[in-house]
């Protein structure tokens, strides 16, 4: 049996698409929910630049971009030394519900890892992701 190379969750919004889809392909929107400060170059092929308080960064490098629909890019795996060339890729999938958006994420890609390179990845990630949308879904709440 292998490990579980995926991590699912799924949010609803109270807000249009179009706000979602600004919250999370935008410097500003990034830079308040998704670190503290944030860069965007939004094409495919483009990177972007996620900060924490503390000195921590996530490089990613987008990989589809469907407008109010999709937004995808790889990035570094947690736990694994920054020069580490393996990446996971993350998935934004947006739809509307009634009034407002279904924001559904998912990441995958983690069963590249050596079981203790897992534990740490998938769990650290598990948990992040949950902060992170709980975040998204405040932000937007505002």
């Amino acid at each position: 049996m292998g490990f579980p190379d995926r991590i699912e969750r799924t949010v609803r919004v109270e807000r249009p698409r179009e706000d979602v889809w600004a919250a999370i392909t935008t410097a500003e929107g990034l830079g308040t929910w998704f670190g503290q400060s944030a860069e965007i170059d939004l094409r495919v092929g483009g990177e972007a630049t996620l900060r924490w308080d503390g000195g921590h960064e996530a490089h990613l490098r987008i990989e589809r971009l469907e407008p109010t629909s999709l937004f995808g890019y790889t990035w570094g795996i947690y736990g694994l030394p920054k020069d580490d060339v393996r990446r996971t890729y993350v998935e934004f999938t947006l739809a509307d519900d009634g009034a407002g958006t279904t924001v559904t994420v998912v990441e995958s890609g983690f069963a590249q890892l050596a079981p203790a390179e897992h534990d740490t990845a998938f769990n650290g990630n598990t948990e992040g992701w949950r902060s992170e949308l709980d975040e998204l879904v405040a932000y937007l709440h505002g």
